[in-house]
């Protein structure tokens, strides 16, 4: 059994990848497992590859099996493990278009006073503003997505 990973990239892998290594609006993470994989089939070593990539070699290991195994989509991100926090959006939208508590001594919400208020992070407050369309500093009259009737 051999003790190294042999990477073979057929020439429109290649293009792709190279595409992903040379693209600023590629993930970080994504172009750098594409230079690795292309490093490794130029038959650069394992050693040379952690030393102009900047990871570690179980990293490059790694990264080398999963593409040998299932090609480019190997070298996407997987879902972490563990259940995904969901967010009831509409209970944030409802707190935001009222008025916060007398004892908070402001006129309307930050994301930041109603993120703790619903312990949630306020920059997932932020976020739902934003796609709700809600500006709670101009008052929740001028939004003109969210039905007030």
């Amino acid at each position: 059994m051999a003790l190294t990973v042999a990477v073979d990239v057929p020439p429109r892998d290649r293009e792709v990848l190279e595409s992903w290594v040379r693209a600023p609006s590629v993930r970080a993470g994504l172009a750098q497992r594409a230079r690795i994989v292309l490093l490794a089939a130029d038959g650069v070593a394992v050693k040379d590859i952690v030393e102009r990539v900047g990871v570690s070699k179980p990293t490059v290991i790694g990264w080398k099996k999963r593409y040998a195994a299932e090609g480019i989509d190997g070298l996407e991100d997987r879902p972490k493990p563990g259940r995904r926090r969901t967010i009831d959006e509409v209970v944030v939208v409802s707190a935001t278009l009222e008025p916060p508590p007398d004892r908070l001594g402001v006129t309307h919400w930050s994301s930041r006073l109603l993120g703790a208020e619903l312990g949630i992070s306020h920059v997932w407050i932020g976020k739902i503003w934003k796609r709700w369309g809600l500006q709670p500093w101009r008052g929740a009259c001028h939004d003109s997505r969210v039905s007030h009737g």
